[in-house]
């Protein structure tokens, strides 16, 4: 028998209308759908998404996956989810496994497939991208990512400030992942560097919870949400 197909499907950062056509197309097509567990029982953000296209005679998979750096428990974590989907898989059904943002942007996704191809070669993987965090915010602030040649940079986590410190040498726009955890040291260089004015902060972009903050000047406690990013033009513009 064939197997089934794996399919990454971004569903975009909140709002349920930013999932492509052709996203939507093949959620509603196939029999099992699988996202990221939500943490203490509740729905995880993928499954929210998607919740108002799920049909009662689809598969509602959810799967584990922990918010930890330790290698050893996040490499168990996706050896136990590529067998939980592999079940489907070998039998000839096809899975589509739904993930926040852009499938290919510091995703989840990456790894299930990965592990899952290694395991079993043979598995066919298709991925449908999708609206990722930094373009909704930029949507949210009604300003450009990028213009001309303007040299953009992200960084996903910053447990390192002098990473910060480095970029804003030479990048002329910086986007700083989930900068919660730091926000305090990172507004301090902001402030060395004068930048606070040209600084943007965007809680949870596009979904009916979203805060925007400009001008971070006088925002030197805010106490942000996990998923929110700040984006600092460099050089004004």
């Amino acid at each position: 028998m064939q197997t089934g197909t794996l399919y990454g499907i971004s569903v975009g950062p909140g709002d349920p209308e930013l999932i492509t056509l052709k996203g939507l197309h093949l959620l509603k097509s196939v029999p099992v759908v699988a996202f990221p567990a939500g943490i203490g029982g509740k729905r995880g953000i993928a499954q929210r998404i998607v919740s108002q296209w799920l049909q009662s005679n689809q598969v509602q998979l959810a799967l584990q996956f922990p918010y930890v750096q330790d290698e050893a428990v996040l490499n168990s974590a996706w050896q136990l989810a590529a067998r939980q989907v592999w079940e489907y898989l070998q039998r000839g059904e096809d899975v589509a496994f739904v993930c926040e943002g852009d499938i290919s942007f510091y995703s989840t996704f990456t790894y299930l497939a990965a592990t899952l191809q290694q395991q079993h070669p043979e598995v066919k993987v298709q991925t449908v991208p999708g609206v990722a965090s930094p373009m909704a915010a930029a949507a949210a602030l009604g300003l450009p990512l990028t213009i001309r040649d303007q040299r953009l940079v992200i960084l996903p986590a910053l447990y390192q400030v002098e990473e910060l410190e480095a970029v804003l040498n030479w990048a002329d726009v910086v986007v700083l992942m989930k900068v919660s955890s730091v926000y305090p040291q990172v507004w301090q260089i902001l402030q060395q560097r004068d930048l606070l004015q040209y600084s943007y902060v965007v809680e949870r972009a596009t979904t009916t919870e979203q805060v925007v903050y400009c001008d971070l000047r006088d925002r030197s406690d805010l106490k942000l949400h996990y998923f929110s990013l700040l984006i600092v033009k460099v050089t004004g513009d």
